[in-house]
């Protein structure tokens, strides 16, 4: 279904409609600038929208599924290494080469199936994207739920050995704080988390485990 039509405040910032993404192009199967997740999903979802509006946040959705075309154009670009249009502001500490090696990019993904989404808060009071230290999509350690911090505890340490850069880059104790709002609001209400990138949650019990549709991203009809 539209997630809208099950979580009507959520914002929506589709990056893969648009350009400003690691690819640098719209991607293939995103025909219109829309947010689709299974009906079980999007009824998690709105019950995590409930709880963070009561702390004064909105949910904005960067991804939620996405078809197989857009995963083969992943690929197709991930082996393409003379393509890094978006290195400076994606994966700047990467090689383009080891993407595949380091699972940045797959052949299957779980927002494939349909019960995955990508998303970050949006601070009412300062209509602003809650600061979480890191951009989406960001290829490296700094993405982790971990970074700096442990999410099981939401104990902030600090930690940033894990960054490649020089100085070594790290979040602030408020940025680590800000992801595990987040992180508590999908826990709590369904979804698990991945332990890689601190915006992608997929629902624990999704409906299609093993099925990857074809159909592209677009309006459905009620």
């Amino acid at each position: 279904m539209t997630l809208t039509d099950a979580v009507p405040d959520a914002i929506l910032e589709i990056r893969y409609y648009g350009t400003y993404n690691f690819v640098g192009q719209r991607i293939d199967g995103y025909e219109q600038p829309t947010a689709l997740l299974t009906r079980q999903a999007a009824k998690a979802l709105k019950t995590v929208s409930d709880n963070v509006m009561a702390q004064g946040y909105r949910l904005k959705i960067y991804d939620a599924y996405r078809p197989q075309r857009g995963v083969d154009h992943f690929v197709r670009w991930a082996a393409n290494v003379e393509d890094t249009l978006m290195k400076p502001y994606f994966y700047p500490d990467l090689d383009k080469s080891v993407l595949f090696e380091q699972e940045y990019i797959m052949e299957k993904s779980g927002h494939t199936r349909g019960s995955t989404v990508d998303l970050t808060l949006f601070d009412m009071q300062t209509e602003k994207e809650l600061d979480m230290g890191g951009t989406f999509d960001w290829f490296g350690p700094e993405s982790h739920p971990d970074f700096c911090g442990n999410p099981e505890t939401g104990e902030y340490t600090g930690d940033n050995s894990k960054s490649p850069a020089t100085p070594k880059r790290s979040i602030t104790e408020q940025q680590f704080k800000n992801r595990m709002i987040l992180r508590r609001a999908m826990l709590t209400h369904g979804f698990k988390p991945l332990d890689t990138e601190w915006w992608h949650f997929t629902l624990k019990d999704e409906p299609f485990p093993d099925t990857y549709f074809t159909f592209p991203v677009k309006q459905l009809n009620k």
